[in-house]
Parts: structure tokens; sequence; C-alpha cells
């Protein structure tokens, strides 16, 4: 079931990047990260109350606490720096090239979680950086 959802975040990723592009013609990039980020938070949080998932907070442990910060801060950083982008790029460029994180998070994820490649990861890992070098250049 994981690859449903998968798709579902791929499809929703994808109308992302072509209403930000839209929603930043002639908007600070700043401002319309933060316009953004505001909807985000105002949906997670009424998911996890409408579900009744708020008591989960309290079995938060400090490792999950601060790797939860770390992963929004970054997440922070990445939509300002994607929005940024947009703004300044072509949509059918600057989206490919941030998938690039696909390829990243294979070789980060074998460095700091050990996890194990296979020849299909690393095969998949090399297309996407051949891809996306082919888009820059």
């Amino acid at each position: 079931m994981w690859w449903l959802y998968a798709l579902l975040s791929a499809l929703f990723a994808s109308l992302t990047a072509i209403f930000a592009k839209v929603g930043v013609a002639g908007v600070n990039s700043d401002l319309a990260t933060a316009i953004r980020t505001v909807i985000i938070l105002m949906m997670a949080w009424g998911i996890v109350l409408f579900r009744g998932e708020g008591k989960g907070l309290q079995q938060l442990s400090k490792t999950n606490l601060i790797f939860l910060v770390l992963s929004g801060m970054a997440t922070g950083l990445s939509w300002i720096f994607y929005f940024k982008a947009l703004q300044m790029g072509k949509v059918s460029q600057v989206a490919p090239v941030d998938k690039l994180s696909v390829a990243l998070t294979i070789i980060l994820s074998l460095v700091f979680l050990h996890e194990a490649l296979t020849v299909k990861m690393a095969i998949g890992a090399v297309l996407i950086i051949a891809g996306t070098l082919v888009l820059i250049l």
C-alpha cells in the first residue's frame, strides 16, 4: 500500500510545482513560502485533531523531537530555496532538479542509516543524476 501513498505524493508534489510557479509570480518567494507553510500547518493539525492523534505528543522521546525539529528545519530551507528557484527558473527545469534529492537520499541513507544498496537502487540513482545533468546542461 506504501506505493499508492508514494504515487499520491508524487502527484501532489507535481501540482505543488505548477501551483507554486503561478503563485510566486510578482511575490517575494519567502512570503510565498510563509503563506504556504501556514496552510500546511493548519491542514496537518486539522488532520491530527480530527483523527484524535494528539495524544501521541506525550509519547515522543527527546530523540524524536530533536530529529523532527531538524527535519522541519531542512524542509523549511528546502521550500525557501525551491520557491526562489521556481521564481527565477522554468518549473520544467526546477522540479526535476529538485528531484535529485532522490539520489542524494539514497546516498545519505547508505552513509547515515547504513541501509543496503541494491543494484536496482544504484542504477536508479545513477539514472536520476544523469537525467538531472541532461536537464541542467
